[in-house]
């Protein structure tokens, strides 16, 4: 006799400002992962535009807007774009490691100072070394964390940590939950070059897709995810291949109007306290 099935309970949070299209409001509607089943519950939520925040897994349910729109890439058709295979030339170099999801001190300081270039005015940019443990450990799904680290010169201790992605490892793909790198201009494009790393490695492991997570356009901080073809979006009937051509056009409409970084937006809460944030109690 087969134990009875438990679907989850549904809750909704307050209207708060949007962190990505100013002069809107967000709201989101989010269910608790938790127990044997959670990976299960994971990846059937994932597969209709839900994504993870520690043990919380939330999507977009605003009142007046539906500009947040799940992406992933196809991985077995994924082919690189010119600049892209420049970029993994020019990254060869970094040595990879899988690890479990347990936060340390060098992750941390990676992390605060790619916040503290790239997005010193967002919402997780008061995150302390407690919050990013949270972020990273409290997963109650098979995920982890992906380093990227620069060859070491002696070859006996590991090099120059340059990158990182904490990762779950869904049941149709890889789900990129949160990646941070060296902002600095002396090595250029890490950030795409994880997603690029993130495709081929699904791509030998036989899964299908790359989760991306939302993007939305009008926001120039979400721009760089249409730059991965082909790619898929989730609409009211299910997942559906952008057209080839509106992705021309909305990647020249990137490339006219540059990065995000001059102009961080603000706002969202800091995963570390994802729980408090979503009425949860600890």
């Amino acid at each position: 006799m087969t134990a009875p099935v438990r679907f989850p309970r549904f809750f909704v949070t307050s209207p708060a400002p949007c962190p990505y299209l100013p002069g809107r409001n967000e709201r989101k509607v989010f269910t608790e992962l938790k127990g044997p089943q959670a990976d299960a519950l994971n990846d059937a939520l994932g597969r209709i535009g839900f994504r993870r925040s520690q043990t919380v897994a939330y999507r977009p349910s605003c009142l007046d807007c539906n500009a947040c729109v799940s992406v992933r890439v196809v991985t077995d058709e994924f082919a690189a774009s010119t600049t892209q295979k420049r970029n993994l030339k020019r990254n060869s170099d970094l040595v990879a490691t899988v690890c479990r999801p347990w936060s340390t001190g060098e992750q941390f300081s990676l992390l605060q100072h790619y916040l503290a270039v790239r997005h010193p005015n967002g919402g997780m940019a008061s995150m302390d070394e407690v919050d990013f443990a949270d972020m990273v450990e409290h997963t109650p799904v098979t995920s982890y964390i992906i380093e990227y680290r620069e060859p070491s010169p002696e070859g006996s201790r590991p090099g120059r940590l340059v990158g990182a992605c904490l990762t779950d490892r869904q049941g149709d793909g890889l789900s990129m939950i949160y990646s941070f790198y060296e902002p600095d201009a002396e090595r250029t494009g890490l950030g795409n070059y994880i997603i690029l790393d993130h495709i081929r490695r699904a791509r030998e492991m036989e899964l299908p897709y790359v989760y991306l997570g939302y993007w939305v356009e009008g926001s120039a901080r979400m721009q760089y995810k249409i730059r991965y073809r082909p790619l898929e979006r989730l609409a009211r009937d299910g997942w559906i291949r952008m057209p080839a051509a509106e992705q021309d056009r909305l990647i020249a409409s990137a490339v006219a109007r540059p990065a995000d970084a001059a102009k961080p937006l603000s706002g969202g809460a800091k995963d570390g306290v994802v729980r408090r944030a979503f009425g949860l109690k600890d």
